[in-house]
């Protein structure tokens, strides 16, 4: 975790503490409550309690910020004066959440010849030198995406998984940094599973004892940038067409659905588990990939029963405070 230096660190601190033990902590609340402290010590360096200024100065949304960047920037707070309210520690209103904007960006479609050109450019990667960092993303690279391709999984999770969050016997992966706070748990297809252990064999000799899976030249995890630097190069030099790597977790989706279109019953049960496996909170958050495919979104919700998202309703966070 990282430090606090506010004097009303006690109460973050707190509040971390909870967040832990009902494993709902991640890197984004740690980032953003460690920059929110922050602004507090400099702005606020004699405030021994948290004042309704420094949260509404804090969480007003900036000129240039889109309204979902401000959500998730905010977010945060508000959980924060929630937990503290519910517990007679502040009378401080928590600010309101920006309306969430409509997704507008259509994920790509891959094809099977753009696929096949892509791991293909990262199955050939070259090193500029033979350094530990060169030998590092040779290996990495070909694992890393993959990963992401053949399971579905958050790219912020494949960069955060831990190598004791993976059960290479059985390929079992146990996801807990994850764009939002629950855990679950995804199984690896058996050739993924198979290649998976390969890389931790070979790794294992460059950085023995590491904490993550995949790890940086720093011993922590990489960073994002690095994920969108490396697709980009790859694929720009692969394909014609545009896609990021986030649009794996698409396809995964839409290309499972696919499969399960004249299967009936079983359709409801497969899409809860595929739902699971993902990480959704509701089966309501599977269907939308779906529904950014025109032409099939009438089919998807005819498969499914209008109740059916009743069985597992999203728990907001003021629920959990």
């Amino acid at each position: 975790m990282t430090e606090l230096y506010s004097k009303i660190a006690p109460f973050f601190k707190s509040f971390i503490s909870f967040r832990i033990a009902s494993n709902r902590w991640n890197s984004h609340y740690e980032r953003q409550l460690s920059l929110f402290d922050r602004y507090c010590a400099t702005n606020y360096p004699e405030g021994k309690e948290l004042l309704q200024e420094a949260v509404n100065s804090w969480c007003k949304q900036h000129e240039s910020e889109k309204n979902n960047s401000c959500r998730a920037r905010i977010k945060v707070i508000v959980s924060l004066v929630r937990f503290l309210r519910k517990r007679g520690l502040t009378g401080i209103e928590p600010p309101e959440l920006p309306k969430m904007e409509k997704n507008t960006y259509i994920p790509h479609a891959f094809t099977r010849e753009e696929l096949e050109r892509f791991f293909c450019k990262c199955d050939n990667l070259i090193p500029n030198r033979q350094t530990i960092e060169q030998r590092s993303r040779r290996l990495t690279i070909p694992v890393f995406f993959r990963l992401i391709h053949s399971s579905g999984i958050r790219t912020i999770e494949a960069r955060m998984l831990k190598r004791k969050s993976i059960d290479l016997s059985t390929g079992v992966l146990d996801i807990r940094n994850s764009k939002g706070d629950s855990q679950h748990y995804v199984v690896l297809h058996a050739s993924m599973l198979k290649l998976m252990c390969t890389y931790d064999r070979a790794i294992e000799n460059i950085y023995p004892n590491r904490e993550y899976f995949f790890p940086a030249k720093n011993g922590g995890y990489y960073s994002k940038e690095w994920v969108h630097t490396n697709f980009r190069q790859l694929w720009d030099a692969a394909n014609d067409s545009h896609a990021v790597a986030n649009d794996f977790r698409h396809h995964y989706a839409i290309d499972n659905i696919n499969r399960w279109v004249d299967e009936g019953f079983e359709f409801t049960d497969k899409l809860y588990y595929l739902s699971k496996s993902m990480g959704h909170a509701t089966i309501e958050n599977t269907r939308y990939y779906y529904s950014l495919v025109p032409s099939m979104a009438n089919l998807l919700k005819e498969k499914t029963e209008a109740g059916f998202n009743k069985l597992i309703p999203e728990v907001d966070d003021e629920d959990w405070c």
